[in-house]
């Protein structure tokens, strides 16, 4: 049996191993995110196990940041790191166990299906070429990669450019969610289907500004949460400042430069197996007519989309307390618009279950797409 090896150093890849000497008995650690102190996300490869019965305990999953998402949890594995499927774990409150035997002599494993940085940089590329996409530089992270926004709009249309909504879409705040960035992959390419009539009313009756990756750095580094700095973005969007949260900074920015009408923030839940939204009701501005518009939106997506519910989700916010440090509250209060956080699991959708792959990149990429219902039912 060839010896077996543990590899992260690559992009988004984090644990850490603590015993590999006996494959019915490999100890690893859940890393903390390099400035910050929560830990959920890992991402690693297994090396010389193909045909060996191998144990993965997670020593530390009792004292990571979230310890009910790995109840029901199943770990990621791949081994083309193109197709992902689904191992059960069990998890006794302190330690999660995964079993399996590896089919080749490299097995991925994560937290939920990676998203690259190059993926990333390949969909600003792509979504780029399209004679409705404007890129711009917005800034700099803190290690210097680029803050891209992604502008969306028909240069004809029925409503002059002045008078479009505004429509923001932001992504990956908290880099291990990477659900978040296949969403708005799937979003963007239905967006840029030119045979797609609900994309095009859109596109002449709004303007998307879109931001695939909000946080590059974190998402290279293997973070869960935070950026090069240890910040949390969406705890930031009050009083960003250049030298500790720079990625919020910009895009708040360009927001106050062009206005929002409807803004939503794309992000993955550890615990609960639903997708689902939160909104505004917490904020001082908060009103009739931003209910309306939200009922109106949910309507809507459950009617385009099986997927999407509004049974389970956050406790709504007491009137006056909502932390405007985060995007959505922050947003809804400086806009008087509508402002949701979008959710999808870690796990599956305990309403539409898949016990091979759970909740996917592909599932999110079609939740993505579907969203455009909902913002047409909004114009």
């Amino acid at each position: 049996m060839n010896l077996l090896h543990i590899s992260s150093a690559f992009d988004s890849g984090a644990i850490e191993v603590l015993s590999l000497t006996d494959p019915a008995d490999i100890q690893l650690r859940i890393r903390s995110d390099h400035a910050a102190d929560f830990a959920q996300w890992f991402h690693f490869c297994l090396h010389g196990a193909a045909g060996v019965p191998v144990t993965l305990r997670f020593m530390n999953a009792g004292q990571c940041s979230y310890p009910a998402g790995f109840k029901g949890y199943q770990v990621v594995a791949s081994y083309d790191r193109q197709h992902w499927f689904r191992i059960d774990t069990q998890f006794d409150g302190q330690v999660m166990t995964a079993r399996t035997t590896p089919a080749t002599q490299a097995l991925y494993l994560a937290y939920f299906e990676p998203y690259s940085y190059e993926q990333h940089l390949d969909l600003l590329a792509s979504a780029s070429t399209s004679p409705h996409t404007t890129p711009e530089r917005l800034g700099a992270s803190l290690d210097g990669r680029d803050i891209t926004v992604l502008r969306v709009t028909h240069a004809q249309g029925s409503v002059p450019l002045a008078e479009r909504k505004k429509i923001w879409v932001i992504a990956r705040q908290h880099p291990g969610e990477t659900m978040a960035a296949w969403f708005v992959e799937g979003l963007l390419e239905r967006l840029l289907d030119t045979s797609d009539s609900v994309s095009r009313v859109l596109l002449e009756q709004s303007v998307f500004y879109v931001v695939p990756n909000m946080n590059p750095d974190g998402a290279v580094r293997g973070n869960l949460r935070t950026n090069a700095a240890g910040a949390d973005l969406n705890r930031a969007w009050e009083s960003p400042a250049l030298e500790g949260a720079p990625e919020v900074f910009w895009v708040r920015q360009k927001m106050l430069e062009v206005g929002v009408d409807v803004s939503l923030d794309v992000h993955g839940d550890e615990g609960l197996p639903y997708v689902f939204v939160a909104g505004s009701e917490g904020t001082p501005g908060y009103s009739p007519r931003i209910a309306e518009l939200e009922a109106t939106f949910k309507n809507a997506w459950i009617a385009a989309c099986p997927d999407f519910q509004d049974t389970h989700h956050y406790s709504v916010g007491a009137p006056g307390k909502a932390n405007m440090g985060l995007a959505t509250h922050w947003v809804a209060q400086q806009f008087a618009c509508l402002a949701f956080t979008v959710e999808m699991p870690f796990k599956d959708n305990a309403n539409l279950p898949d016990p091979h792959v759970g909740w996917n990149g592909e599932r999110s990429r079609k939740l993505g797409a579907s969203v455009l219902q909902p913002l047409l039912a909004l114009l």
